[in-house]
């Protein structure tokens, strides 16, 4: 075994700590080792090199072995005991097994060749296929959903939550095999993605799973990464106010706890109403520490090899939407600067509508935020589920993942393997001023465009050089939409779907929605919020 190194740890809530001090590098390895994600069950990507890493004694000569070829791989562990060499995956499915042999003999049962994807995000993302106390209830169909998961060749690794100030080089986390026993608490957008690039591909997938709810972009990101633009400088502020106090903050909260509990038993012995407990602030809640999540989830993970990302994550960002504009980028740069594959796929879920029908045109931030990752788009090797009408009024946690699962595995099959589908509803192109109306053009119209359930369009407005939005008729001509209003007759500029819950009837004859857009570039709620 291997000596822990030493650590100082600080409780921050049952099960869950946060590591304030590096390890030390005086690790002192005997036997050779392995990360958590290589072990039984896995699913190696195929046709691409794939990297097997682990530690052992400095200098000592690792062997890796594969019952698919004759081919032996060695190297030697660096100074620090630190190994990792590049293989050639299994050209069949498999099963297959693996020797690592150093000093002692790990053998590697069951393993896949296939396709591996991440899945990660927050909250919506995690959400289970069955029903929990934080998402009070399962996917539509759940009960039949978990019956009927056997799927031997669909593989999960769950990343337990874990989030430090340093980046690890390991996680808490095993290869399952999917089943009704092992799916019902795994990601429902995860597996139902899966499930249907398996049937569709009839490969082997491999769903890594690092997620947890209730968390901003810059928890997923590297400190380096949030250093070096000036425009994150707030997340930096926020990560070093945090550390620093988080020891005082803790010592209020128990002092709280210490007495919440005498009230609240001595409220139980007279038979009165339980107070209140006390509620923790943000510098106690692991998830918001910015970086937090990426050295303890995703930094264990490098550089296991994969063929992409599908996210699920934004809600966290709203209040400062406009600089998402820029830190989703950069997030995804980070990631692949890091993996080392190169521009690997990232596919992402925009925003479900929230909250109440507003009955005339108004600003937005979940709709700046939508912006936000509509421009992303703009980066290589990415593709967006839009998920606009899939929302619920009261519910940030909409239950319909079958769909935005289906959604982003097209965006898979169209984007990253290139099959003869339809993958986008339509994305907002251009626009040409013609009179009192405006003519807008799209991208991705399919076989062409269509109003949903055959409804007049909605959701359109038009502004004059006022700024003053006024909802709007529209039509679909050939390809376009031509936007009207009577009381418009210089019109310089449209919204389409721009509130929080809004009105969504532009789809393609595929059925996929269009992406919510405005033509303009005015400022919004969000721009200078920090």
């Amino acid at each position: 075994m291997f000596n822990k190194p030493n650590v100082l740890k600080l409780q921050l809530t049952a099960g869950l700590v946060l590591v304030i001090a590096s390890a030390c590098t005086d690790r002192a390895f005997a036997d050779v080792r392995l990360p958590a994600v290589i072990g039984d069950n896995m699913v190696l990507q195929q046709q691409m090199e794939v990297p097997i890493w682990g530690w052992a004694e400095p200098g000592e000569e690792i062997t890796l072995s594969g019952s698919w070829c004759d081919s032996k791989w060695q190297t030697n562990a660096d100074k620090n005991g630190k190994w990792l060499v590049k293989i050639e995956p299994p050209k069949a499915p498999g099963p297959h097994e693996m020797t690592v042999s150093g000093k002692n003999t790990i053998k590697i049962k069951n393993i896949l060749a296939g396709e591996v994807w991440l899945a990660s995000g927050q909250s919506n993302m995690e959400m289970p296929v069955t029903y929990t106390s934080i998402h009070n209830q399962g996917v539509p169909n759940y009960k039949l959903e978990i019956a009927t998961a056997d799927f031997q060749q669909i593989r999960l690794f769950k990343v337990e939550h874990n989030s430090t100030k340093e980046p690890q080089s390991d996680c808490t986390g095993k290869w399952e095999l999917c089943s009704p026993e092992t799916i019902p608490q795994f990601s429902a957008i995860a597996y139902f993605f899966g499930r249907e690039l398996h049937t569709r591909l009839r490969v082997p997938i491999g769903l890594l799973y690092p997620c947890w709810g209730g968390t901003e972009a810059g928890a997923w990101m590297s400190r380096k990464v949030l250093e070096s633009d000036p425009d994150f400088k707030d997340i930096i502020d926020e990560f070093e106010y945090m550390v620093a106090n988080y020891p005082q903050a803790r010592k209020e909260y128990d002092l709280k706890m210490q007495e919440w509990k005498k009230l609240a038993a001595k409220a139980k012995s007279e038979g009165k109403e339980v107070p209140k407990r006390p509620a923790k602030t943000r510098i106690l809640l692991p998830r918001k520490l910015p970086t937090g999540l990426y050295n303890g989830m995703i930094a264990p993970l490098i550089p296991y090899a994969m063929k992409g990302v599908i996210w699920y994550q934004g809600e966290g960002n709203v209040p400062r939407a406009y600089q998402y504009r820029k830190l989703f980028p950069a997030m995804i740069k980070n990631w692949r600067d890091d993996w080392g594959e190169g521009d690997f796929s990232f596919l992402f879920v925009q925003l479900a509508n929230l909250g109440s029908v507003i009955p005339k045109p108004t600003q937005s931030g979940w709709a700046e935020l939508r912006e936000a990752q509509l421009m992303t788009l703009s980066l290589p090797n990415t593709a967006m589920a839009v998920a606009v009408d899939l929302g619920e009024a009261d519910n940030i946690h909409p239950r319909r993942k079958q769909e935005v699962g289906r959604r982003l595995a097209l965006a898979a099959l169209g984007k990253v393997y290139g099959k003869d589908v339809v993958y986008s509803g339509p994305v907002y192109k251009s626009m040409e001023i013609k009179g009192n109306k405006i003519v807008l053009h799209f991208e991705h119209t399919g076989s062409g465009l269509v109003s949903k359930n055959g409804w007049p369009l909605k959701g359109f407005a038009i502004a004059g050089a006022d700024r003053n939005f006024v909802w709007a008729d529209a039509d679909i001509v050939d390809d376009t939409v031509e936007v009207t209003a009577e009381s418009v007759t210089s019109p310089v500029a449209v919204r389409y779907a721009w509130a929080d819950n809004p009105l969504c009837t532009l789809y393609n004859k595929e059925y996929l929605p269009a992406s919510g857009f405005r033509t303009d570039d005015w400022p919004g709620i969000t721009l200078d919020k920090k």
